[in-house]
This record gives C-alpha cells, sequence and structure tokens, in this order.
C-alpha cells in the first residue's frame, strides 16, 4: 500500500498464526497522525490480535511494524521502552488490576516508568480522574466497588498516565448501556481534540463508528479489505460491508441522534 507521510502506526505485511489457523494473512494498515481510526470486522475476525500484535503481546510470523517511525523490530530495548512510554492501551472490560485501588491502578504505568514523588503521583491520579470525568474520591477505592462504565473510565484514566500520544482502545463500550458507550465515546473524542491524541479503537459498536471515528479499517479473511470515511463504508459493494452498514441496526443509528453527533 502507497506510504502515508503523518501515520504513527505502519503495519505492512503482517501475518498471525495460531497452531494451523493463520488469524492475520499480509495485512497492510496505517494509522494517521491525530486521527481515531475505527477498527471493526466479524467477530473472531482477528481485531484484538493486531493490537496485541503491535504492541508486542502476540508474535507475527511475518511483516513490519513501525511505531514514531521506529521498526519495532530491530529498535533497542532503550528504544522500544521509549515507544511504549508513548503509548497508552485500554484492554477490553478494562483490565484493572482487582487487587489494587483505583488510585494505584494509575499510579502503576507512572512507577514502571518514571521515578517521582508521592505527592505527585497522587496529583497525576486527581488529574487524570478529572479527565474521564471521575471524582477524587473515586481514588480509594477497588474495581469491585465501580460500576462497568466506571471501570472504563479508570482504565482510561490509566492508560492516559504517562501523557501518551498514541492511545489503543480494545472494545472501550464493550458492555456498556447505550447511555453511557454515547458518553464514552464523546469523552474519548473530547480528550481527543483536547489532547491531540492519535487512537487506534477496536470497535463492533456502530454508534461509536458513527460518532466517534474519523476513519474506518475493516478485517476481513486477515487482510484489510476497506479503508475510509463512513461514507465510502456505505458506499461499499462488499457483502460484508453491505450487511454490516446497511442492516436494520445500521438504520435504526443512522435514524437516531448518532447522526447528530457525528455531523
Amino acid at each position: 500500500m502507497p506510504e502515508t507521510s503523518d501515520a504513527i502506526i505502519r503495519v505492512r505485511d503482517i501475518a498471525v498464526q495460531f497452531g494451523a489457523t493463520r488469524v492475520l494473512d499480509g495485512l497492510d494498515l496505517d494509522v494517521k497522525r491525530g486521527e481515531i481510526l475505527g477498527f471493526v470486522g466479524p467477530s473472531g475476525a482477528g481485531k484484538s490480535v493486531l493490537t496485541r500484535t503491535i504492541i508486542g503481546l502476540v508474535p507475527k510470523v511475518a511483516g513490519r511494524i513501525e511505531v514514531f517511525g521506529i521498526d519495532l523490530d530491530s529498535a533497542s530495548a532503550r528504544e522500544r521502552r521509549g515507544v511504549e512510554r508513548r503509548w497508552g492501551i485500554l484492554f477490553q472490560q478494562g483490565a484493572l488490576f482487582s487487587s489494587l485501588t483505583v488510585r494505584q491502578n494509575i499510579q502503576f504505568p507512572v512507577r514502571e516508568y518514571l521515578n517521582v514523588s508521592q505527592r505527585l503521583l497522587d496529583e497525576i491520579t486527581v488529574a487524570k480522574l478529572g479527565m474521564v470525568g471521575l471524582r477524587p474520591e473515586v481514588a480509594d477505592r477497588f474495581p469491585s466497588e465501580l460500576s462497568g462504565g466506571m471501570i472504563k473510565r479508570v482504565a482510561l484514566a490509566r492508560a492516559l498516565a504517562l501523557d501518551p500520544e498514541l492511545v489503543f482502545l480494545d472494545e472501550p463500550t464493550s458492555g456498556l448501556d447505550p447511555i453511557g458507550a454515547g458518553d464514552f465515546d464523546e469523552l474519548v473524542r473530547t480528550l481527543q481534540r483536547t489532547l491531540g491524541l492519535t487512537v487506534f479503537m477496536v470497535t463492533h459498536d456502530l454508534d461509536s463508528l458513527y460518532t466517534a471515528c474519523d476513519r474506518i479499517a475493516v478485517l476481513g479473511n486477515g487482510k484489510i479489505i476497506a479503508a475510509g470515511s463512513m461514507a465510502d463504508m456505505q458506499a461499499s459493494q462488499h457483502p460484508w460491508l453491505r450487511a454490516y452498514f446497511h442492516g436494520k441496526r445500521a438504520r435504526a443509528v443512522m435514524g437516531g441522534s448518532a447522526v447528530v453527533g457525528g455531523s
């Protein structure tokens, strides 16, 4: 695929295999600086696998991944750590440490990368909670004491703890009711605009695609089968895209407030 000069992530010819099953097969994708890219595809197609491959949790059998212009395969340990310091990750279901308080969860990545005082750590905690719309007193609760929506917001606060330039969101609205999901999409959009974030969002939520995403990439048969705007997706004649973007659920979303939010 042609090179994108402002790409923060460049994925080229990526292949990932589990046993005899090739999940990703010659996949190419660019994520542009400052955009929210929605990454969508059928269930089990490997959407989360790509995220985990980029961040190094899943090994690839072929291909090249560049983040911030650095080839992650040839990067030194120091360079790799420098790249990881510049991204934040919200895993599916939040993935908070259940035995740690909210405060300790948010401070965890800061302690891992920086040597700062407890006072500054506590200031960072309050600031990040405020960014995601949570009050300071939430800091001393445990994840088991939080609602699903609050867990997602705390997980986002943790992802933002090191002031990243790039954020990975894996199914951020799954398990949330429509109002909570809509609020979360609005929060992500606001943070992207105010902080200048680049966001790679794995999702199956049509509302998120309409309201939060600048561009959409579609995974099918291990490759990107389409990438572009919502208008591009709706104009595609590909059978899966037609079923997804023109089905009953899509019509419901288009007929509701989602179009207003995305205008």
